[in-house]
């Protein structure tokens, strides 16, 4: 369950979010090649097309809290309202089902036939089917079943941590004009991702940590494949001082 969590989870805040939608660092197509498959690899089940994830990512940050906005606790009566929506809107523009603004498109990264094969039913089945039977000969207590769950719907849980929970508890660094919170002063569950106002306030820092104490696990292994050479960061822009102290 641990790997499936982070394993997961990094996948999407490295490159689903800070690569896709943000274009924080550059990669080879090769390498960029490597990472959509060790994506499919560690979210299974769960696969999230870079393409659909980065647009709707941009739209979130483009239309926060307003109608517009794909995730918005503002416009949804419950969390399992808010992933539906979610869903839908993820799905229409992974399929191309509805017409979206140049700007959101622009570069983000797009494997047309390993999207295919990774989002297809048969897929999400087979790993399905493998989650279980590792259950099944691995198990050692019944409420150890209880986590299977976690596993088929992990993408959703990590989601709605975020775009739920994320503006709606929390404390501001940063007062803005939508309801972006950080979660957590130390993000050891969400790696980084649960700094939420930090990176609405500066969408294009890869560093989501501002003040000492908030530490991005993922930032830290970035710069790590940055000097090794698998990835090249962008030159960060100036932190701003929180606003609030």
């Amino acid at each position: 369950m641990l790997i499936l969590w982070y394993g997961g989870l990094f996948f999407q805040t490295f490159f689903l979010h800070r690569y896709a939608a943000h274009q924080m660092y550059t990669m080879s197509k090769p390498a960029e090649k490597v990472v959509f498959v060790l994506t499919w690899i560690f979210q299974g089940a769960n696969y999230l097309s870079a393409y659909g994830y980065g647009i709707m990512h941009r739209m979130h940050h483009a239309y926060a809290d307003t109608e517009k906005d794909p995730h918005s606790p503002k416009f949804d009566k419950s969390l399992f309202a808010m992933m539906w929506r979610t869903k839908n809107k993820y799905q229409e523009i992974n399929q191309q089902l509805v017409q979206v603004d140049d700007k959101f498109t622009k570069n983000v990264p797009q494997w047309l036939w390993f999207d295919k094969m990774a989002s297809s039913r048969i897929s999400r089945l087979l790993w399905a089917a493998g989650y279980i039977t590792f259950f099944a000969f691995f198990v050692t207590a019944w409420w150890q079943w209880l986590f299977l769950p976690i596993a088929f719907f992990m993408a959703p849980i990590h989601g709605v941590i975020i775009n739920w929970y994320g503006h709606i508890y929390g404390y501001v660094n940063f007062k803005l004009k939508d309801t972006s919170k950080n979660l957590l002063p130390f993000d050891f569950l969400m790696m980084g991702e649960a700094y939420h106002n930090n990176h609405h306030k500066n969408g294009s820092n890869a560093n989501f940590g501002v003040r000492w104490f908030e530490i991005d696990p993922t930032y830290l292994i970035m710069k790590l494949l940055h000097a090794v050479g698998f990835i090249k960061l962008k030159k960060a822009s100036a932190s701003s001082s929180p606003d609030v102290r």
